[in-house]
This record gives C-alpha cells, sequence and structure tokens, in this order.
C-alpha cells in the first residue's frame, strides 16, 4: 500500500469555509493512482488521476449505492431526494484502498470507487462523447469498405448484428444483403435490432407512386435530402426502405450524413451554427383527404446539441415540412436565413452525396436523427416498404452488445 500526502488546502475553500467551517481530510492508502480531496462548503473537489473534480455533498448522498439507498438488481434509487437536507455535509471522509468513504450525520455511510466518481463527474462528461461516430462524405464510406450484413447470417447470428449495430453507430446508416423482397421479411429483419414504432402510416407500410397519401414521397419525383417527421415532437429515430420492385428508370437513394456538413459550418462559422442550435423553428404535416386527417406540428431548433458537451445528436432539416417561420424575432430572421444557407450549401455539395440503387434484396437502416435521405426521379413502377424503428429501443440493443450508444 502506497503512502499518500495530501496537497495543502486551496485558499479559495479558506475564503469560502473560513472559521466556521472545520474540514477533515484523510488519505489512509491508494492502491495505484494517488488521491487527494478537499472539503468546501457546499462540495468535495477530488483530485484523481492529475484532474479536479467537483462533488456537491446532496449529490453525494443522492447518489449513494447502499443497499439502503440503491436497489443494485432494479437499478432504480430507494434513497428519497426529496428528504435530503439540502445543507448536509459529511461528518467524516477518508479514501481507502481507491474508494472515497463518507460517513453522514446519524451514521449512513457512502461509499465510491474513485474510477466511478471519475467516471460520472462532470467535468470528465464534458470532454467525452455520448456516440462516437465517423463523420463522412461520398469518398470516405467508400474507401471505408463498411460491409452489409447478409440475411441468413443476420437472422442466425449476434455477432452478425453486433458488427450491424457497430457500423449503424458508427456512420449512421447500414445495410442488409439478401432479404427476400417481402413485406414480411423486411419486418423480421428490423425486429433483429428494435421495435417497429407505428405513426399515422401504419407500421410497415408499403408504398408506390399513386398519391395515396398527402406527401410527395407517394410520386415518381425526385427529393431533396431531407429528414422525416420533422414535424413531430420526437421525430421517428431510424427510417427503414426495402424496394420490393422496380420496372423502370431512376430511382436512386441519396444519402447524406447532416452531421459532417453541420460540423463543416462549426468549422467555418462558430456563429451561424449557435443560431441554428438555438432559435426554434416549426414543421408541420396537414394531410386532408377521403381516408386521412392529420395535423401535426414539432417545434425545435435544427440542431440539437447536448448541452454539457455541445455533442450534436439531432438534426431537423426538411424544406418540404418547414412551417410558417414565426418563432424567430425579427431581428434573427435574415440571420437565421444566412446560417441555413450556409448548412444548405454544405449538404448540397456533390462529394458529400452517397447514392446506392436499392434493388429487391437490399435493405437499409437510416439514422433519421443524422443522415439525410432522398431519391432522383424515376418512371415506371417502384414498390418500396418500410418503417420506422424506436431510436430508445436499437440503442438499448447496441448497449445489450457492450457498444457505445
Amino acid at each position: 500500500m502506497l503512502n499518500c500526502k495530501l496537497r495543502p488546502v486551496f485558499k479559495q475553500a479558506q475564503v469560502l469555509c473560513g472559521p466556521l467551517w472545520r474540514h477533515k481530510m484523510q488519505i489512509r492508502g491508494c492502491a495505484s493512482r494517488p488521491a487527494t480531496f478537499q472539503l468546501l462548503e457546499d462540495s468535495l473537489v477530488l483530485n484523481y488521476g492529475g484532474k479536479p473534480m467537483h462533488f456537491n455533498y446532496v449529490w453525494l448522498r443522492d447518489h449513494c449505492r447502499s443497499a439502503a439507498s440503491y436497489n443494485s438488481q432494479t437499478h432504480q434509487r430507494n434513497v428519497d431526494t426529496g428528504g435530503i437536507d439540502l445543507t448536509i455535509r459529511p461528518d467524516n471522509t477518508s479514501v481507502q484502498d481507491d474508494h472515497l468513504i463518507l460517513t453522514w450525520p446519524g451514521g449512513h455511510v457512502t461509499k465510491y470507487s474513485l474510477s466511478w466518481l471519475a467516471e460520472n463527474s462532470y467535468e470528465r462528461q464534458k470532454q467525452s462523447r455520448v456516440q462516437p461516430r465517423i463523420l463522412w462524405n461520398s469518398d470516405i464510406y467508400k474507401n471505408a469498405n463498411v460491409p452489409s450484413a447478409k440475411y441468413d447470417l443476420f437472422m442466425s447470428s449476434d455477432d452478425e448484428v453486433k458488427k450491424f449495430l457497430q457500423n449503424y453507430l458508427l456512420y449512421g446508416i447500414a445495410f442488409v444483403d439478401d432479404v427476400p423482397a417481402t413485406v414480411e421479411a423486411t419486418e423480421a429483419v428490423t425486429q433483429r435490432v428494435s421495435l417497429i414504432r407505428e405513426t399515422t402510416y401504419g407500421r410497415m407500410w408499403c408504398f408506390t407512386s399513386d398519391f395515396s397519401r398527402g406527401d410527395s414521397a407517394y410520386s415518381q419525383l425526385a427529393l431533396d435530402r431531407h429528414t422525416d417527421t420533422s414535424y413531430f415532437q420526437e421525430p421517428c429515430g431510424i427510417q427503414v426502405f426495402h424496394c420490393l420492385k422496380h420496372e423502370g428508370t431512376g430511382g436512386r437513394t441519396l444519402l447524406v450524413d447532416g452531421f459532417y456538413a453541420a460540423e463543416k459550418v462549426r468549422q467555418q462559422s462558430p456563429e451561424n451554427f449557435d443560431l441554428l442550435a438555438r432559435v426554434p423553428i416549426r414543421h408541420e404535416y396537414i394531410e386532408k383527404s377521403d381516408t386521412h386527417r392529420n395535423h401535426m406540428t414539432g417545434i425545435g431548433p435544427v440542431l440539437d446539441l447536448y448541452p454539457w458537451n455541445k455533442e450534436l445528436y439531432l438534426i431537423r432539416y426538411n424544406n418540404y415540412d418547414r412551417s410558417v417561420i414565426n418563432t424567430i424575432p425579427h431581428e434573427l430572421v435574415q440571420r437565421w436565413y444566412v446560417a441555413h444557407r450556409m448548412l444548405t450549401t454544405e449538404l448540397r455539395r456533390p462529394e458529400n452525396e452517397l447514392w446506392v440503387k436499392l434493388n429487391p434484396g437490399k435493405v437499409v437502416f437510416i439514422d433519421n436523427w443524422r443522415v439525410m435521405h432522398g431519391r432522383e426521379s424515376f418512371t415506371g413502377l417502384r414498390q418500396l416498404c418500410g418503417c420506422y424503428l424506436t431510436r430508445d429501443d436499437v440503442l438499448s440493443s447496441a448497449r445489450g452488445f457492450g457498444l457505445q450508444a
């Protein structure tokens, strides 16, 4: 066991605490990485691995992993957060064998591993990505030679599903080949990774260019790059397409990594990126026919970021469904259009376009929060089936394989 010496108490602690707040600091031993701590008026500063981390006392009591405070079988909190004294402070604090041990008023003992605290500190989260990604343009994706999963193996092997999910997490798209050209087989493939999200379009949908719904997708027209269901308060997470039949020409599918384009905007103009990330706009879907009546609206910025690390996790980009812009103050409208044009320019660069011919048997999974899709115009009968998947369940499946998502 190594002997570890404490650093002198910071002057800041003396100023904040003064003579009224007496603090105890003990290091009885540490196994591998020296640790010191400092007790402030309302928090503890832990220096572990050369990095200071701040932990509020209420937070430390609230996150206690003792049997009385936390159910390790259900991973649910037992402690009543609303009953914790907001001025609580530990009576005694020490570090022993790479663990922080706190004794609270009343005698309750909380024990944390230092590595757990480091992993769950704000300082660590601020520097970490929630989900690793590989941003791509056409050349980057093609040169990566990302393999498609094979239907028979995909349906029978968890290892094949894991590889598929890893590719999906990294690139926002993934393919399964040799799928029987039926709605039933497509449904079976999707259910290997997630639950199907039923929407106004149904559970599994199959459509042609018959204008049976009030949407330009039900036509032979070319469609510019876009994300789907931006008019939902929570846009659908995953889009699945399978071309069952095409007797004609054209109809290639366009895929564009929206995050790649957005990061280009962030690099070139942080001000424009920030504006797209904080100004809410409205998307709307209005359908009035003999068989369908819908009026949906969703409000949110073009770009959604995690506030603690500014990581981009969602893009809403659909020029077809964007509604009246009336949520932006007059002095920002022109600036917003400039920022939006800059993003549009990046999205429409030819080098960012990945064109794929979806022949019968090839199923594509698209991260609808990241990758935009579109198509070129076509002739003849073209029949597609597909569905939306629940994003939470796809990510849950990935985490079940030990993948970071």
